[in-house]
């Protein structure tokens, strides 16, 4: 996740801030897209510097717009919670200052009325951004790739066949992470994608007997 030209220039965006709008509003669309469906409403968590300043920074309507599907250059952006309001969309804040990682974090949970999904993410600055855990497994997703998060049993070979699936389909790995909290328990994988997966490929994935779940989550901008 070295330096690229997006932190060099730093973003297109609505707000004054890359970090504190345009890094949030891809944190809010990251979150729907890991949700993968109309979100209904949410919690929205700031820490450290963001729970001093995200109201005059315009961080909340940033999140609510990109839970909303807005990008950061989406000129609604500055009148999101008011169109989050007329959808009937549900949200709150709460800001926490004390944080132990980054001093731009914020914790999203949404939901519909399938499933319900927690993130942690922050803003790097330029209008870049970190996921750190989903749903309580440690990650680390950029939103600059397409990827797949996978749940799967801990078992010899596993990874081997997952990426084998995807070299035959011509799918090309960019980067690979594998967590678990136990030797032969459920582990996380997550693998950011050369090119869009399709649902096809995502249910062949789904199908594999030591598979528990498979999400696909598309790239952000």
């Amino acid at each position: 996740m070295g330096e690229n030209i997006f932190s060099v220039l730093g973003p297109i965006m609505v707000g004054p801030s890359s970090s504190h709008t345009a890094g949030v509003a891809r944190l809010g669309k990251m979150a729907r897209n890991i949700l993968g469906k109309e979100p209904e409403g949410a919690e929205i968590t700031f820490f450290g510097s963001f729970a001093t300043t995200y109201k005059g920074h315009g961080s909340d309507r940033a999140v609510i717009g990109g839970l909303l599907g807005m990008d950061s250059s989406d000129g609604r952006i500055p009148n999101a919670l008011e169109i989050a309001s007329e959808m009937g969309f549900k949200y709150t804040f709460k800001a926490i200052e004390p944080v132990s990682g980054h001093p731009n974090s914020l914790e999203i949970k949404t939901w519909n009325k399938e499933e319900t999904i927690e993130m942690l993410g922050s803003s790097r600055g330029g209008g870049n951004i970190l996921i750190e855990k989903i749903n309580g497994f440690d990650v680390l997703l950029d939103g600059q790739y397409p990827t797949l998060w996978i749940l799967l049993f801990d078992r010899p070979g596993m990874v081997g066949k997952i990426a084998s699936l995807l070299a035959s389909k011509m799918i090309n790995i960019a980067n690979m992470r594998l967590e678990r909290s136990q030797p032969r328990g459920l582990a996380s994988m997550t693998i950011e994608c050369d090119n869009a997966v399709g649902p096809e490929i995502i249910e062949e994935i789904r199908q594999k007997e030591f598979v528990s779940s498979c999400r696909y989550i598309p790239r952000v901008r």
